[in-house]
């Protein structure tokens, strides 16, 4: 009996994902509206040189749109998102205590974005895992999300967790530190025990332009550190469900994502003053994202939103842009049709 109840449940956790993947696709079939919006963004992104992919969800009424949305991209900084949802889960699973402490060592201090580096590189520094967090999602910091990836248990700890909740597109495969390493062209890094702050520079220095252009190229196809845009709305409409963990973790991880200091021209570029936005961006190397939910205006409910791009040459003002305008072409639609019904079509898409 207790095998044959396990064997239902699969079943039935497999069947709900599969639901919750081709529903949308079948609403927005039935909606042309839809297919005009996916047409539009189509042709926004062509205003950048980069390959674009999007995905969006009305999370109330479950409408869906997507461009490129099952293509893998390299996510950068919004990389930090599913190693919150990691972090968040094993704290409500009384596996982590937020309130923990984890001193900085020389070795902890990576390249790149953030404030730890530049400000708290000398000895004597103790932070709690919930700064930490904040400063990896707040500022984008480096070294915070390194850390925070150490305590959630490591690359493959994270990528099981997005697998458990069916978002096999999403994977974590190496750390910040190693990732722009890879992204940069530097070939043998000293042990990480001997990393330090001041080593970096002089790694990254070293390489020579054209080693470092063809890191990049090769990079942008690394299926490592990736994620569909479709999996990664999925998440965040989770997070914002708030069922992915206790309404506490959930509050905590979605504020300090409307904090996020970072990417004020991407998806907040072109949305109307005031508008709330819990976000989180990622660069590197050609490969501008920006992911979060807004909030629309009066009773318009909620748009999780992944826009992310990959492969540009021209400067990232470009592609910045076209962030901007996607989401301000979704914005106004979703503002406008806040549920399939008032735009003349049924509703029927997971909720």
């Amino acid at each position: 009996m207790a095998r044959d109840y396990t064997r239902f449940m699969k079943v039935a956790a497999v069947v709900s994902v599969l639901a919750m993947a081709f529903a949308p696709l079948a609403l927005a079939a039935s909606d042309p509206s839809i297919a005009r919006l996916e047409q539009q963004i189509e042709l926004l992104a062509h205003s950048t040189d980069a390959v674009v992919g999007v995905s969006a969800l009305h999370i109330e009424s479950g409408r869906y749109v997507s461009v490129r949305g099952t293509e893998p991209f390299p996510q950068a900084s919004a990389v930090k998102v599913p190693i919150a949802v990691q972090i968040m889960a094993l704290a409500d699973e009384g596996k982590l205590a937020l309130d923990k402490m984890v001193s900085l060592k020389p070795a902890d201090l990576h390249p790149g974005s953030g404030r730890i580096s530049e400000l708290l590189f000398h000895p004597g520094v103790a932070l709690s895992i919930e700064n930490i967090m904040e400063l990896a999602l707040v500022v984008s910091d480096n070294s915070a999300a390194d850390l925070m990836l150490r305590e959630a248990g490591g690359p493959a700890a994270v990528t099981a967790r997005m697998k458990m909740l069916g978002l096999n597109g999403i994977r974590v495969d190496r750390s910040i530190a190693i990732l722009l390493a890879d992204w940069g062209g530097i070939k043998v890094l000293p042990p990480e025990a001997d990393w330090n702050r001041d080593m970096w520079d002089k790694l990254f220095d070293a390489v020579p332009e054209a080693e470092h252009l063809a890191a990049r190229r090769l990079q942008t196809h690394d299926p490592r550190d990736t994620a569909t845009p479709a999996d990664m709305t999925k998440l965040l409409a989770r997070i914002w469900r708030r069922d992915l963990f206790s309404q506490l973790y959930a509050t905590k991880l979605l504020e300090a994502m409307e904090r996020c200091q970072t990417g004020k021209a991407r998806i907040k570029g072109m949305l109307p003053q005031g508008t709330d936005v819990a976000h989180k961006t990622g660069s590197v190397g050609g490969v501008v994202n920006d992911v979060g939910v807004i909030t629309l205006p009066g009773k318009g409910g909620h748009v999780a939103l992944s826009v992310f791009t990959k492969g540009s040459n021209r400067p990232e003002e470009v592609s910045e842009k076209a962030v901007a305008e996607i989401s301000r072409t979704i914005y106004d639609y979703f503002a406008l049709f806040p549920d399939a019904s008032s735009n003349g079509v049924a509703t029927g898409a997971p909720q």
